[in-house]
């Protein structure tokens, strides 16, 4: 049976994570930066621990009111920087449960799959911390990680993808998979093509149905449900 993860962004203040966590095998954890804070990201990792769940740091530009989904204009080593700290934050906690890799979030994420000056910083800063990145895969963040440092990579079972296999923006008409039924669907359909990890987007409003939709469909098409190997 082919293997697959699943994973959903956590600690962001979304109100199923409790009931996600245990459904999941890997949780993207805010790092109080594009939302979240200290005890969200401590309760998150509390759950994780108890319910085995592998943990990543999920560091995305510090811009609250819009969720981080607004791109900014930083320079490389603002970029750097600002995925240091955070992931240094949520590693501070790490008493509860060890941080194994790194999703960037929003509008730092796309920025990085398709522009050179973003995913530079952002490998720099992976390199630095010893951390693998999960991010889309035939992006520019997984070229310029090869020979650098571990890439995992990840589909998306919530969103619409443009024909170069970037995501449909989410301002636009038609951007989100609307049933568990077709997310099932797409998820299959990204297995075929390689995908070692499938999101769910934890402030889905339908995340926890579509995450339980997952779990019967992968597994009735013989695929197994089990956390990425980090390397």
């Amino acid at each position: 049976m082919r293997g697959l993860d699943l994973n959903c962004d956590l600690g962001e203040g979304g109100r199923f994570d409790g009931e996600l966590m245990p459904l999941i095998t890997s949780a993207n954890i805010a790092c109080a930066g594009h939302a979240g804070d200290l005890t969200t990201a401590v309760i998150a990792l509390a759950s994780a621990k108890r319910y085995r769940v592998q943990v990543g740091a999920h560091p995305g530009f510090m811009d609250r009111e819009h969720f981080g989904r607004r791109e900014l204009n930083l320079s490389a080593n603002e970029i750097r920087d600002l995925i240091i700290l955070q992931v240094e934050f949520l590693r501070s906690l790490e008493d509860s449960w060890e941080v194994r890799y790194i999703k960037p979030h929003g509008a730092l994420y796309n920025m990085a799959c398709r522009d050179d000056r973003i995913a530079r910083p952002v490998i720099d800063a992976a390199v630095t911390l010893g951390l693998p990145l999960l991010a889309l895969p035939n992006s520019r963040l997984e070229e310029l990680s090869r020979g650098r440092i571990g890439f995992i990579r990840e589909g998306f079972a919530d969103r619409r993808y443009w024909p170069d296999g970037s995501l449909v923006p989410r301002d636009q008409p038609d951007a989100f998979i609307e049933t568990p039924e077709e997310a099932v669907q797409q998820a299959l359909a990204l297995v075929e093509k390689g995908v070692q990890s499938i999101c769910v987007h934890g402030d889905n409003p339908e995340s926890l149905a579509f995450v339980r939709a997952l779990r019967e469909g992968l597994t009735a098409a013989g695929v197994t449900i089990e956390a990425f190997s980090v390397r």
